[in-house]
């Protein structure tokens, strides 16, 4: 039996500004920085940074609903990694889902 794992193409990298929404409710301003991969299914998912006020992110930190909208207006989800908030409190590692560009020219590298 041969098992066969679905690759993974790195499309490139999305940085900028955007909004932070929990349950629909803004809850602050934020900076990111993502690296985003295509699956050989055709999904898009991406992994990365958010930067925002220590308070904001420390209420947040583990909370489902989290949504980003960016200034290009794609809403993207946002899920907390295992990784801790960084020693400022002001940074944390997510999984993004959602609205992300499926062509690598949409990214940038």
């Amino acid at each position: 039996m041969s098992f066969k794992s679905p690759l993974l193409h790195y499309l490139g990298a999305l940085s900028g500004f955007g909004v932070v929404t929990q349950n629909g409710e803004k809850v602050g301003e934020a900076k990111f920085d993502f690296e985003g991969y295509s699956s050989a299914s055709g999904g898009v998912t991406g992994s990365g940074e958010i930067q925002m006020p220590a308070e904001a992110l420390k209420r947040l930190f583990g909370c489902t609903d989290v949504q980003l909208l960016t200034e290009q207006g794609r809403r993207l989800d946002l899920s907390f990694s295992k990784t801790p908030l960084s020693p400022a409190g002001d940074v944390a590692h997510v999984d993004v889902t959602g609205e992300l560009p499926a062509a690598p020219a949409d990214w940038s590298h």
